[in-house]
């Protein structure tokens, strides 16, 4: 599904809404959704976006989830049986999360710690360290478990799976993954990638 400049320029500040389930145990919170993800209607939606491979890969899932297009019904429906839960930082889109001002990191920030009180998981992982030490105020923070909670639940900071993140591979992203998908108690499938 292809779409020309002008129309994801469209989708500008656009937002989603958070995709939660009855009982989500791991919380991924993105830094904000792109301009594709917002006008898919799906979190990590962007075309080369390795969110849902790292999750196959880490053995979060069970198939392999392709959001480009969408999710399809059968995808969502498995996220949230698993547990996994997605939110952003900052809810307005944009074209690259370097496009955020550091205002709109901190006002993230404290607007997730309310969310995570309500919502409960038992795991939350933000998905990129340079967006974690600006909106916490964090500046020496490093990847992996934090010292600090939010809202009473165990933080992690786990790479980010944006394709411009390339310093950080697959394999990379999914042994991360893991590890938080495991701190918060699910039960991971074996695959054969």
């Amino acid at each position: 599904m292809g779409f020309s400049r002008s129309v994801l320029d469209s989708f500008r500040d656009g937002s989603l809404p958070d995709l939660l389930g009855d009982h989500t145990r791991l919380l991924f919170v993105g830094i904000n959704p792109g301009l594709r993800a917002v006008a898919v209607q799906a979190h990590f939606g962007g075309g080369s976006n390795r969110f849902y491979p790292a999750l196959y890969r880490a053995g979060i899932v069970d198939r392999r989830i392709d959001a480009s297009a969408g999710f399809r019904p059968e995808d969502l429906a498995h996220l949230r049986e698993r547990g996994i839960g997605i939110t952003s930082l900052v809810a307005g889109a944009s074209a690259r999360a370097d496009e955020l001002t550091a205002e709109q990191l901190v006002a993230g920030a404290e607007a997730l710690s309310e969310r995570v009180e309500r919502i409960a998981p038992a795991v939350v992982a933000v998905l990129g360290i340079t967006a974690y030490r600006v909106a916490f105020a964090r500046p020496q923070a490093t990847v992996g478990r934090q010292l600090d909670h939010l809202g009473g639940i165990p933080v992690w900071v786990v790479p980010n799976p944006s394709g411009l993140n390339r310093h950080a591979s697959l394999d990379d992203l999914a042994n991360a993954y893991r590890e938080v998908a495991v701190a918060s108690g699910i039960e991971l499938f074996t695959t054969s990638v």
